[in-house]
């Protein structure tokens, strides 16, 4: 094997917690492990509050090691995680704090860019242009498709030139390494070379997400003994549709069932607000932890709730704590459906429900809630399918992609 250095360009990193910060990192320390050198370029950890964290500072340069990891954090505009063409100046100076950045990162091999936003790919395809290397297109959402799915964008001559740049970005690429069967699908169908399109889904980290005991500080602080917890572990956003949940909490309110979020988003206060209004005391909110401290409020967990509003670009979408659910042996209440929903029948990982039905997602937790033996088969099956989605061998089998690539093989020889 032959040492590739690999500059990895993502506006998401620790400390921060959610799923492109931990995709990118597990996947980069395992690169790292292999031999290679990576380097990545991001900004100040903020998300999701806009806030930058402690022991951190929004400047221009600022390099760390983290488990052998260069990384090189530059400054971006930084807000929090609500109002669109706030989010968009914040994804636009990233994108060009990183090109510049790039210029002091030598000798690099093959680039990779990473959505949701493709801001970052644009970065990306910048320096692989200036650098006079190929670049790797790491597609985690169909952006600007998404921006649409949740209305927050409606102007159609806007959306038609951000959708010409992405087709741009997509050819231009060395590589598409896509999370999801479905973004590949749509892709080819939008004449996008099929065989250049790599399927690296989302994972789990099964050194760090595995069963464990209730743990019993945060169960008394919590107040959960005898209670039956569903949790909803992750963003607060405009896509996510936790008012079901919240309404569910309502309805479920006179029985032992309790709601744990634990987040940030654009939608917290809101939801928070309106469980305060309805005073349900069986609806928790908990803001972000540190990431060493997740998996002990997974552990409070009877199971895990997944839910986005129901659009047709969402069955594409494979929710990257489906997997961390079945890392953990949490059946899972899915409101996804689509291709995230299948691998929950697959795998024998929980129930599946409609998206927004309030009507089922309550069933289901009540069917659970009082059936210990299937609840039991659903933990079994979790823990067996988890081996399937190993962070580690998926970020092998991404590591060979971007070997064939900085080898300059051709997609059909990979």
């Amino acid at each position: 094997m032959v040492a590739v250095h690999l500059l990895f360009l993502t506006d998401n990193f620790p400390p921060e917690v959610n799923a492109p910060a931990s995709r990118t990192f597990e996947h980069c320390r395992e690169w790292v492990k292999a031999g290679h050198k990576v380097t990545v370029i991001t900004c100040a950890p903020n998300f999701p509050k806009g806030k930058v964290f402690d022991g951190y500072r929004n400047k221009l340069w600022q390099s760390e090691t983290i488990e052998g990891i260069r990384v090189i954090r530059v400054w971006s505009y930084i807000t929090a995680n609500e109002g669109f063409l706030r989010r968009v100046l914040d994804y636009q100076s990233y994108m060009l704090s990183a090109f510049i950045a790039s210029f002091f990162v030598r000798k690099v091999d093959v680039i990779v860019g990473t959505s949701p936003q493709f801001f970052t790919a644009c970065a990306a395809y910048a320096v692989s242009r200036t650098k006079f290397r190929p670049y790797i297109f790491e597609l985690r959402d169909l952006w600007p498709e998404s921006i649409k799915a949740v209305g927050a964008m409606k102007n159609e001559r806007a959306i038609r030139f951000l959708e010409a740049v992405e087709l741009f970005l997509y050819r231009k690429s060395a590589r598409v390494v896509s999370v999801t069967r479905s973004f590949k699908e749509i892709l080819v169908r939008r004449g996008i070379d099929g065989r250049k399109i790599e399927v690296i889904t989302n994972g789990v980290d099964i050194s760090q997400f595995k069963p464990r005991a209730k743990d019993p500080e945060l169960t008394a602080k919590l107040g959960l003994e005898g209670k039956f917890v569903a949790g909803y572990i992750g963003t607060h956003g405009l896509a996510h549709g936790l008012e079901t949940l919240v309404a569910a909490a309502e309805r479920l309110r006179d029985t032992s069932v309790v709601f744990l979020f634990l987040g940030d988003g654009a939608r917290k206060d809101a939801l928070k607000q309106m469980a305060a209004e309805k005073k349900l005391s069986n609806a928790i909110f908990i803001d972000t932890v540190p990431k060493a401290d997740v998996p002990r409020y997974w552990s409070l967990l009877d199971v895990s709730v997944i839910h986005l509003k129901k659009t047709d670009l969402f069955t594409t979408v494979i929710p990257s704590k489906l997997f961390e659910s079945m890392g953990m042996g949490l059946p899972v209440l899915h409101g996804v459906e689509g291709e995230s929903a299948d691998i929950v029948r697959e795998e024998g990982a929980g129930i599946p429900f409609e998206p927004e039905s309030v009507d089922q997602l309550c069933a289901a937790l009540q069917r659970l809630s009082s059936d210990r033996t299937e609840l039991d088969r659903f933990r079994a099956s979790c823990l067996k399918g988890a081996q399937n989605y190993d962070r580690t061998n998926l970020a092998l089998r991404m590591m060979r992609i971007l070997e064939d690539v900085a080898a300059g093989k051709p997609p059909n020889a990979a």
